[in-house]
């Protein structure tokens, strides 16, 4: 999978985890590898693939990086932000918290979290005031929690 495939799997299934499954939620890692993987990915054949795709659309300025499944990373495509500022009562705000991957001059890493709702723009704003309930719990399907 290219870094141009693995941004457009993102954007065709809205809300993607890293490198798990849940319900209906498909897995980054899974596409990459072809396969369902059980365990950690590090190990299989396509495992530097799937690091590759994973840090290409945790870079991505249309995907926004959080623990919103589980506590799992997940990605959620820019299409949905309305969907999910909208409904964000029904979730803790640090499952909205974005993530981002800061890499220090000492070669290590550290995830800088941003805080619910400092990390949103106007625009988005505007247009989450746009959507009904009922649109933004069928844009977000088996996500969203009973109110």
């Amino acid at each position: 999978m290219t870094p141009a495939q693995a941004l457009a799997f993102v954007e065709r299934h809205g809300i993607v985890l890293e490198s798990t499954r849940r319900d209906a939620i498909p897995s980054l890692a899974d596409a990459v590898a072809g396969e369902t993987l059980s365990g950690n990915w590090w190990g299989h054949a396509r495992g530097k693939q799937i690091f590759a795709a994973s840090r290409v659309v945790r870079e991505a300025p249309d995907v926004l990086v959080c623990r919103l499944v589980d506590d799992k990373i997940t990605f959620v495509h820019a299409r949905l932000w309305p969907a999910l500022v909208r409904l964000a009562d029904r979730f803790a705000p640090a499952r909205l918290a974005r993530l981002r991957e800061v890499h220090g001059a000492d070669g290590r890493h550290r995830v800088e979290e941003i805080p619910y709702p400092g990390w949103l723009d106007d625009t988005t704003v505007r247009a989450a005031h746009g959507i009904d309930e009922a649109g933004a719990r069928d844009a977000l399907g088996v996500l969203v929690p009973p109110a």
